[in-house]
């Protein structure tokens, strides 16, 4: 049954001091009594300044509007906020989850509080995407997402150049290893001007979540920020959302568990970040799935083969992937193990909408029956140091460290991890423990500024394991598992690792073992104690910390 508008309750008008005060506001600010008997599609951008993915949304926010105006509605620009996790200087306090939720917050605040009828929301960066999905699973109003595309590459010496070549540098230019012309010259014209980062980071990869879940057109998720395409692309999502509210169709009737279940196969397919494996469980629990979602990552991690290898794991960048097919031509051949009869966005079925996809390079983008590899991109360990799970980017893992066995080293804190890093305190074969970075510990620090420069040290990088309970970029590689539950804060297994124990990691198990009898385990965790030091952060993360809920539920409040 199509969905009960405002402009239909206006159109059916009863006097009511609210109503005629919204009346007189909206007359105030100069809108007509026509436009006021429009449906109000929310806008929701996530544009500013400061953030290269999200510089040019207001561009295509003009367009969404004009869309919306030109199919009958209203539409009206509300904002939330965006951090780019490559602008913060690595410091976690806000990224990548506390600033995720607060956008969640943000859209509930300001679209359920002001009773619009439906929104587009854009946004392209690591905890924007998955904010807006989890407002839009929240709210079950009309939605659609508008992702902003692909950073267009950047130029150095006569080559076309990727952003995760120059940051692989870092290390090697730390160590004095390396011509810091070429350096700087790398460093300088590496990045673009607008648009995601071009490799399988958090943020390419949560726009393809958002596509394979059907919350936005087709082929957005890999269309670049600078082409004509994506402009056309907001210009017909903003008709299109008229569609989904004429006949009301809400966000929870396309977020179900099968579509989430389509991401999750997809993201395997394209070995997506590590990030995927807090963000989509977070989408999924806003929409009221209640379900074991990491169990269904090491499942579809054992069924679904690599398609497509995407830097930084593989050769090809996200422009490749476009220009060999884009996401459309992935699906479709990805579709024998998804879902296709999910109803997205379009008002069509995903099977439907990729039917006639082409695959330009089918290097860059296989079929089932000749996949890069069947080992999947990410993979789920447990064992008694993870017993609720762990998350490994398997994509990225040298083959030399697909067994693994070392003694502990262990830092409670990043900056204490680089200290010992860069005095030569950490050793070929360290399995090196980084805890304490967990959502209860420290909002969930990524441990990535630390496997950069161990990166920038081939002997170690080679050789050695990381193991934390914080999170990794998606441009993570090596032998680096994150994401350790019972995270440290919580008392758990993790939290009583001492300096010289064993552990072990089989990859190709999915295992990962303290090797120290059960009841030195017991006694350890009796005797553990800590305590989060509240005075040393500001009120919202103080209130962060006491109501977040767990990772394997994506971090969402636990309220």
């Amino acid at each position: 049954m199509a969905r009960k508008t405002y402009a239909d309750m206006r159109s059916n008008w009863e006097f009511g001091e609210a109503a005629e005060c919204r009346r007189g506001l909206m007359l105030g600010m100069g809108y007509s009594e026509e436009e006021l008997h429009r449906p109000l599609i929310a806008v929701v951008n996530s544009w500013n300044e400061y953030n290269p993915g999200h510089v040019h949304l207001n561009q295509l926010a003009e367009r969404v509007k004009q869309g919306i105006r030109e199919a009958g509605g209203l539409p009206l620009e509300v904002m939330t906020t965006a951090i780019c996790d490559g602008m913060v200087l690595k410091d976690p306090k806000y990224i990548e989850i506390p600033s995720r939720n607060s956008i969640a917050d943000q859209v509930e605040v300001t679209v359920e509080g002001n009773f619009f009828d439906g929104m587009v929301m854009l946004s392209t960066c690591d905890s924007i995407v998955p904010g807006h999905l989890m407002a839009a699973a929240r709210l079950d109003i009309p939605t659609i997402i508008v992702t902003g595309g692909y950073m267009p590459h950047g130029q150095f010496r006569g080559k076309e150049v990727l952003h995760i070549r120059a940051q692989d540098k870092v290390g090697t230019a730390a160590a004095g290893k390396m011509d810091m012309d070429e350096y700087n010259g790398l460093i300088a014209n590496s990045w673009g001007i607008c648009g995601a980062c071009t490799s399988m980071t958090t943020a390419n990869s949560m726009c393809m979540v958002a596509e394979a879940m059907g919350m936005t057109l087709p082929g957005n998720s890999t269309m670049s920020a600078v082409s004509s395409q994506i402009r056309l692309l907001a210009y017909q999502a903003g008709k299109q959302i008229m569609n989904l509210v004429y006949e009301g169709i809400t966000a929870r009737q396309i977020m179900t568990v099968d579509a989430i279940k389509n991401s999750i196969a997809m993201d395997m397919a394209v070995a997506g970040s590590s990030n995927l494996i807090l963000h989509i469980p977070a989408i999924a629990h806003e929409a009221g799935y209640d379900l074991p979602w990491w169990k269904y990552f090491d499942e579809a991690s054992n069924t679904v083969p690599l398609l497509s290898h995407l830097a930084p794991g593989g050769e090809y960048s996200v422009k490749d992937f476009d220009l060999a097919g884009g996401m459309s031509a992935l699906l479709k051949n990805l579709m024998p193990k998804l879902n296709g009869k999910c109803l997205t966005v379009t008002g069509n079925t995903l099977e439907e909408n990729v039917k006639n996809a082409v695959v330009y390079n089918d290097d860059c983008i296989r079929t089932l029956d000749n996949p890069v590899s069947t080992e999947p991109g990410i993979g789920v360990l447990y064992g008694n140091l993870a017993p609720e799970g762990s998350i490994l980017k398997i994509a990225a893992v040298p083959e030399a460290l697909m067994h693994f066995k070392g003694k502990a080293k262990c830092y409670d804190g990043l900056q204490e991890a680089l200290d010992a890093l860069r005095a030569g305190e950490i050793v070929a074969g360290d399995a090196i423990v980084l805890r304490y970075l967990g959502l209860k510990g420290r909002f969930g620090t990524t441990a990535f500024t630390f496997q950069e420069e161990l990166k920038g040290k081939p002997g170690l990088y080679e050789s050695c394991a990381i193991i934390t309970d914080g999170r990794f970029s998606g441009g993570t590689s090596g032998l680096s598992v994150g994401y350790v539950s019972p995270e440290a804060a919580l008392g758990s297994p993790l939290a009583v690792v001492q300096n010289g124990d064993e552990i072990e990691i089989d990859v190709p198990n999915r295992k990962m073992d303290l090797l120290i009898s059960e009841e030195e385990m017991a006694d350890r965790i009796s005797k553990f104690s800590w305590e989060f030091p509240g005075k040393e952060y500001h009120r919202y993360l103080r209130m962060f910390v006491k109501t977040i809920g767990s990772m394997a539920k994506g971090g969402i409040w636990e309220v």
